[in-house]
């Protein structure tokens, strides 16, 4: 029996450990961590007859029976010495993003990455697909675990099969992903980020772009400074995208906004209308792009424009992202803890109505934060600084001469003083919108999010 080493509990370990098991591995599932839920997990998937092992680090002995297949997490590096040492070793190393293809690869893919923008692109896609008639799940880093996927479709019977895979795949399941090749490609933005992990910007360019040489058709934001110096150069075949018209298009394909439409243009055909800008309920022009990336992709895999009308006439928008969660007192409250890098916040703070009570911080990330800090400048009244960036960011401010910032440590205290603050300051806005990781408090910006919500909830049924 074939032996395998699942490396992080997550929900991609989970979901590769079960089928791996499913498929007959002798396997053991590992994690470096232990919580409360981690054990949880551990005696669920061991009543399922999976070993697991909290608190351990996977060890390598080439004087022992070595295993065949170590599949990781995300969040583990690849670079991490241990699976460096397996890789030397002959021992075949793949991400579970790269185990569910293995299974799923009979069925076209969609596969969406960028630096930010992902998870709205991957949404909406899903919601035209869905809309249109197709079973089209969102998977990766949005919905199902790729694994949990191809879990499903092995053990279907009466039920109709995938007909499109859409899949949000960050940089860190590109690495570990050698051979996933989607039918359409789709690349949102690209700005300095996981620097930490990646070491230089090019190496970050370059995992992300294997992605897109690897896919049949790619779409691109053709309002992406940085993909738009290199488009026309690398990717002359692509399709296009912008929100700024048609003369902005890099290629003779694409879609464009013109007075308030979204137009598709193809090579000898005139340009047609397929639905209003201002039937997708999202502030803000990124969310403009992200819908002219999904509306290419979708026409692409041949929808009609009455069903991308509809799926985005009822589109609510995504958790964590611009998401309105009340209004108090004439105060709105929105949660972009999904902005957990300095473009990411500055994108979310342009998007919401000035003033605006700020509410940022935690594990903070390398990056350029000069243009977010221009836009503190010019639309936040005051902010909050929370985590252990509060003290960082405090001198940046300073730096810059912004004075209105006050350091508390927690999202308890942040979230009555923004309220606060926000009728001190006549500020229509309290925006949660980190422009940080979240691991220095919680488990992960959906974590974070949940807790705003939370929180905002209990000032709601206090006043």
């Amino acid at each position: 029996m074939p032996h395998a080493y699942v490396i992080g509990l997550g929900k991609s370990g989970i979901a590769a450990a079960r089928l791996l098991k499913r498929d007959g591995w002798q396997l053991v599932a590992l994690d470096r961590s232990t919580s409360e839920t981690l054990h949880q997990q551990q005696q669920e998937l061991e009543r399922e007859g999976i070993t697991v092992k909290l608190g351990y680090s996977l060890e390598l002995d080439s004087s022992k029976n070595l295993p065949d297949l170590i599949v990781v997490s995300p969040g583990v590096p690849w670079d991490t010495p241990i699976l460096v040492t397996a890789r030397s070793l002959g021992i075949e190393t793949i991400g579970e993003m790269e185990l569910a293809w293995r299974h799923l690869q009979s069925c076209p893919w969609v596969g969406i990455t960028g630096t930010n923008g992902k998870t709205t692109t991957t949404a909406l896609i899903a919601a035209i697909f869905q809309t249109a008639g197709f079973r089209a799940p969102a998977c990766g880093n949005i919905g199902y675990a790729a694994c949990e996927l191809a879990l499903q479709e092995s053990e279907l019977i009466s039920t109709p099969h995938l007909d499109w895979v859409i899949a949000e795949i960050s940089s860190y399941q590109i690495e570990s992903a050698a051979n996933v090749a989607p039918k359409i490609g789709v690349w949102t933005t690209f700005t300095p980020d996981h620097l930490n992990r990646h070491g230089t910007l090019e190496n970050y360019y370059n995992v992300k772009a294997r992605l897109l040489r690897q896919s049949e058709q790619q779409v691109f934001n053709g309002d992406d400074a940085y993909l738009r110096h290199l488009g026309a150069k690398y990717w002359p075949d692509a399709y296009w995208t912008s929100a700024k018209g048609k003369e902005h298009l890099i290629s003779d394909a694409g879609v464009y906004i013109e007075s308030g439409w979204v137009m598709e243009i193809f090579p000898g055909s005139i340009p047609k209308p397929l639905v209003q800008v201002a039937t997708l309920r999202m502030p803000g022009q990124h969310n403009q792009q992200n819908l002219l990336m999904a509306v290419m992709t979708a026409r692409l895999a041949g929808i009609e424009a009455e069903a991308i009308v509809q799926a985005v006439a009822n589109f609510p928008g995504v958790p964590h992202r611009l998401e309105h969660i009340c209004t108090w007192q004439g105060i709105d409250f929105i949660n972009d803890s999904k902005a957990t890098n300095y473009d990411a916040a500055l994108v979310g703070l342009a998007a919401v109505n000035s003033p605006v009570i700020l509410i940022a911080g935690g594990e903070a990330k390398a990056g350029d934060d000069s243009s977010w800090l221009q836009t503190i400048q010019a639309k936040a009244a005051a902010i909050l600084l929370i985590g252990d960036a509060a003290s960082r960011f405090a001198q940046r401010l300073e730096e810059i001469g912004y004075s209105s910032y006050r350091i508390l440590e927690t999202m308890e205290q942040a979230v009555p003083k923004a309220a606060e603050l926000a009728k001190q300051y006549e500020a229509r806005v309290v925006l949660l919108s980190p422009a940080c990781a979240s691991f220095d408090q919680y488990q992960s910006f959906e974590q974070r999010g949940d807790h705003f919500r939370q929180l905002c909830q209990e000032l709601l049924d206090t006043n």
